[in-house]
């Protein structure tokens, strides 16, 4: 899992992190994306990028992993997909209170519906159009990251 900033104290200036589960090189374009579009909003952000399903999973349940206020997750991803990884992050006691955004190409109504039957806090279609999506990742920023208030840290 990388880190995209350089501060390695989230809480000390009461930064927010975001883990984003980015899988393959399209993806991974829109993780970058997603990382300079939160860094764009002039907030402490802290980002954690993991290439694959169960590299989110075991860093998440890492000892020493700081929990982070917000997953992104993208429905195709290798070794664990994004559904086992979201039925796994909603059945771990530690981990379930951790709001998860799907962000996703698909729009098809039963994947939607499969994502809010296992606990999915919200379901964004990835905008083809760059502007669109920027707007987008700026909405789940604003909402989880600001206006929501995170599930106190123990």
């Amino acid at each position: 899992m990388s880190r995209t900033s350089s501060d390695r104290s989230p809480d000390a200036r009461g930064n927010r992190s975001c883990v984003i589960c980015a899988p393959d090189s399209s993806t991974a374009a829109d993780a970058l994306l997603i990382a300079e579009a939160l860094r764009e909003r002039g907030h402490g952000r802290i980002i954690h990028r993991a290439g694959d399903g169960l590299a989110a999973l075991e860093w998440l349940r890492a000892p020493v992993a700081t929990r982070p206020d917000l997953i992104v997750l993208d429905l195709n991803t290798p070794r664990m997909n994004g559904w086992e990884l979201l039925s796994e992050l909603k059945a771990d006691e530690r981990l379930k209170v951790i709001p998860v955004v799907v962000l996703t190409t698909s729009a098809a109504p039963q994947d939607v519906t499969n994502a809010y039957q296992r606990h999915a806090n919200a379901y964004v279609t990835k905008p083809a159009n760059l502007a669109d999506f920027e707007h987008a990742v700026r909405s789940i920023d604003e909402f989880f990251l600001n206006i929501a208030s995170p599930v106190p840290r123990s």
